[in-house]
């Protein structure tokens, strides 16, 4: 399974970015896709997933702002980041779980850099 992302780069607080991740390989159809995001010395931390149903969570300071999709008929799911702060820079990492094998994917990171 391969993940790439794109859409990372340098805004201004207020502004809005839209992240991508297109998933190839032998991904199966009952898999959870998610961002992640690890900002400089703290850990990873879960933004937003999205089951293969379409259900949703988000973490507590990005609901609102952030909405997750995904188009199951392209393997690719989306991060609209809307109203962006500067503590929403950090490397953003998209994530692919199989549920039946329990085996978690990982794309390179793209950075999302939010400042004046």
């Amino acid at each position: 399974v391969q993940l790439v992302e794109s859409g990372g780069g340098l805004v201004q607080p207020g502004e809005s970015l839209r992240l991508s991740c297109a998933a190839s390989g032998s991904i199966g159809n009952i898999y959870v896709m998610g961002w992640y995001r690890q900002a400089p010395g703290k850990p990873r931390e879960l933004v937003a997933g999205i089951s293969s149903s379409g259900s949703t969570n988000y973490a507590d300071s990005v609901k609102g702002r952030f909405t997750i999709s995904r188009d199951n008929g392209e393997n690719t799911v989306y991060l609209q980041m809307n109203s962006l702060k500067p503590e929403d820079t950090a490397v953003y990492f998209c994530n692919l779980r199989q549920i039946l094998t329990s085996s978690d994917y990982w794309g390179a990171g793209t950075q999302v850099t939010v400042s004046s």
